[in-house]
């Protein structure tokens, strides 16, 4: 592969404190050089009025593994959609929120994304997880394993068995399913729909286990700080979807005490019970919580209007709205007993007073949580809408004209309970830059990823910069993968893999011991043989292994 040299480009690099900076971006080896010290030969790409970033990064995506493949099925009508090839590399499938695995790549690749995070992988399910993530064309790829719900973990917790059998079965679930990091999904509330409980507080006692959601999450909070995660804990909290969870959100960022906790898809947390029907935002007083708080960070899970498919491992939730299924279908189901799954495919409309008001909680997150760097760019996707209306939301974050326009067509009670058009702030493009590539990479602890500077990978996008921001963003000039051109004029030219990133943090061997006995008298099959082994992992460029502080 030869060199490249990108240049009369504006590098926008927050990461480095790089704003509009025009100069030369060479990439050597599939990794970023110093332009100035680099003197062999290079293909030349001329940036000129282009904006040049690194590769986006998306934290929280659904794109892979047992749900999503029960989704297609769901939705035999999207799977039916759009089968016509585009282009020599792309073979579409399915519908936005029911694309295929590379579909999915390419859809990515083509708005400049390089790297997409699964934040659902149920460990009975990471094997087949990573072997369909390895199809994935295009992005680095990981997994965050669900635990919270485990009954080993539960069991572990309600025994007193101590805070250090609990760090030594993380770390064992985290090597042995190849994960990035820990998920909780309704901590305590799955295994107890198990028990027909159909609502679970932050402080109410699983019926069987008899320990609260705020133990479970507090008790994994230590687990991942102490085994020196970079990510936090990523949790789906408790009572998503229902009116008045506001309180609960706001209590469980009192529950960490200061140590680092991701909440995700906040949007769905923020719910207030005033008006008339009993349903508003409580937006301002998350954003203020959040503010507030250095510890805390947030993806918003923003809704947009149109056809989508909720998948969730959150079966209480998803129970609860089968009844407004559209089409009229849903799924429901265990998983080894361990997890849940629903499947509800769903309509945002714009002129329902609950939907349009989700949409302007969603934004009301976004223009008031202050530091960019903890707040991140997500729908969810399929939750909230398909991932492929980032571009949209891009734009109502920068162009407060165009947003005030969307606010104006939502029903008259909505604008009455929000305060979006009252909001004047509008993000720069190095806020845009911060929340799609700097920030996530951060969180993640990546060292050589969401930047431009020397020895970062040469995941590189070229953006014309167009003053419809919903353009720009749709479809780059160029992306580069590891120094390789991918995409052209918005065009997939040729079909590159990207790589696997997971954790192995070092754990006291003794916990195989409980682990063998529990496998064989609950789980019904060997515990070696839910291990996923180092050559099971991606081809492609492989598996990155990331370091923290308990790795062997």
């Amino acid at each position: 592969m030869s060199a490249v040299r990108i240049i009369n480009g504006r590098v926008l690099d927050p990461a480095n404190g790089e704003s509009s900076v025009v100069r030369d971006v060479v990439i050597d080896g599939g990794r970023i050089v110093d332009a100035k010290g680099f003197s062999g030969a290079t293909e030349t790409i001329d940036a000129r009025g282009g904006v040049v970033m690194a590769g986006a990064i998306d934290i929280h995506s659904h794109i892979a593994g047992g749900k999503s493949n029960i989704t297609r099925l769901l939705m035999v009508e999207e799977q039916r959609a759009n089968r016509e090839p585009k282009g020599d590399f792309c073979g579409c499938g399915g519908g936005l929120s029911t694309m295929t695995a590379h579909a999915t790549g390419c859809r990515y690749a083509e708005m400049g994304y390089t790297a997409v995070f699964e934040p659902a992988m149920v460990a009975a399910n990471a094997r087949h997880m990573h072997a369909e993530m390895k199809d994935i064309p295009f992005l680095d790829t990981g997994g965050y394993v669900v635990l919270g719900n485990d009954d080993f973990l539960l069991d572990l917790i309600s025994s007193g068995a101590g805070q250090q059998a609990v760090n030594d079965y993380v770390a064992w679930q985290l090597a042995a399913t190849k994960a990035m990091a820990v998920k909780i999904v309704n901590p305590g509330g799955i295994n107890a729909f198990k028990f027909n409980q159909r609502k679970l507080d932050l402080d109410e006692a699983n019926p069987h286990y008899e320990i609260t959601p705020r133990t479970i999450l507090t008790t994994l909070i230590k687990a991942v700080t102490e085994l020196g995660l970079a990510h936090p804990i990523h949790l789906h909290g408790c009572n998503l979807g229902v009116p008045g969870n506001e309180d609960t959100t706001l209590a469980t960022i009192a529950a960490t005490e200061g140590l680092p906790l991701h909440m995700t898809h906040v949007q769905f947390h923020s719910y207030g019970t005033e008006g008339d029907k009993k349903f508003s935002s409580g937006a301002a007083k998350i954003a203020e919580a959040v503010n507030a708080n250095p510890n805390i960070s947030i993806d918003v899970g923003q809704v947009m209007f149109g056809q989508t498919v909720t998948a969730s491992a959150d079966l209480m939730s998803q129970h609860r709205n089968r009844g407004i299924a559209s089409p009229k279908r849903w799924i429901g189901m265990d998983m080894e007993m361990d997890a849940a799954c629903g499947i509800v495919p769903f309509v945002y409309k714009e002129k329902s007073f609950v939907n349009a008001l989700q949409w302007a909680i969603g934004l009301e997150l976004f223009l008031l949580v202050e530091d960019p760097w903890r707040i991140f760019l997500t729908t969810d996707h399929p939750n909230g809408a398909p991932f492929t209306t980032y571009p949209h939301l891009i734009r109502l974050l920068m162009d407060k004209d165009f947003r005030d326009e969307h606010f104006a067509r939502l029903p008259k009670a909505v604008r009455k309970h929000s305060i979006v058009g009252e909001l004047k702030r509008e993000y720069t493009l190095e806020e845009i830059a911060i929340v799609t590539r700097a920030a996530p990479a951060k969180i993640l602890g990546f060292k050589d990823r969401g930047h431009l500077g020397a020895g970062a990978v040469g995941d590189v996008v070229i953006y014309r910069d167009d003053p419809d921001r919903e353009a720009m963003f749709t479809k780059a000039d160029y992306v580069l993968k590891n120094g390789q051109v991918i995409v052209k004029d918005g065009e997939i030219v040729s079909i590159a893999y990207g790589q696997t990133h997971q954790v192995a943090p070092d754990y006291d061997t003794g916990i195989e011991t409980k682990l063998d006995r529990w496998f064989d008298e609950a789980m019904g099959f060997k515990a070696k043989t839910f291990k996923i082994a180092d050559d099971e992992i991606r081809d492609g460029q492989g598996a990155v292994t990331h370091a923290t502080t308990r790795s062997a």
